[in-house]
């Protein structure tokens, strides 16, 4: 995995986003809890429209905690015109955007969790390419990164040759997986068990 594969693919992956919402598909519901797709799609395309002053200032607003300046932000820039928030899907500044500390990997897995956790929802193929689904799968597949026990399961991707673990199998596509392992609960009710709180 390249820096330049990771950049095409992240492109790709918003590009493909941007093409397949529609008027009717803004006010579904999401994979991330309490999220319509407006605002999945308002959280990702935040380094797009803020400038690092801004969102240091976002992040003082919320005294640190990312989570509250991501359902702020998230809150309010939901009720943008979309067609802003269409371009900043395409906008080459958040195909090349990087997480402080996460580097490319971290680009891409943003980019490719919050995709499914609209295309999954709205029952719509990946727009994230094969390789990628992959290549966070690998990243994500000891459960640690969204404190996951994933003691006694195995994973096996129904669309591809790839399986991690040993036990008792969860069967899903690529996008699928990801979406588990990203701690989402699929449309059909399945979760992975999350690390009990000592």
């Amino acid at each position: 995995m390249t820096e330049h594969d990771v950049r095409a693919w992240v492109a790709q992956t918003y590009e493909g986003l941007a093409d397949l919402l529609r008027d009717d598909t803004w006010d579904a519901p999401s994979l991330c809890a309490g999220w319509q797709v407006r605002h999945v799609v308002a959280h990702v395309t935040m380094p797009a429209r803020l400038t690092p002053a801004q969102f240091g200032a976002e992040l003082a607003a919320a005294h640190g905690d990312f989570g509250v300046l991501s359902d702020t932000v998230a809150a309010r820039d939901a009720e943008l015109p979309r067609a802003e928030l269409l371009a900043a899907l395409r906008s080459p500044q958040l195909h090349g955007w990087q997480p402080p500390g996460g580097g490319g990997a971290g680009a891409l897995n943003h980019a490719v969790v919050h995709s499914l956790d609209v295309t999954v929802a709205l029952g719509a193929p990946p727009t994230a390419p094969a390789p990628a689904l992959t290549a966070v799968l690998d990243q994500l597949a000891d459960g640690t990164v969204f404190g996951l026990d994933l003691t006694g399961v195995r994973l096996q991707a129904t669309d591809g040759d790839w399986d991690a673990g040993d036990g008792d199998v969860v069967r899903a596509d690529r996008g699928g997986l990801v979406a588990l392992l990203a701690g989402r609960t699929l449309p059909d009710g399945r979760a992975l068990p999350r690390v009990s709180a000592r």
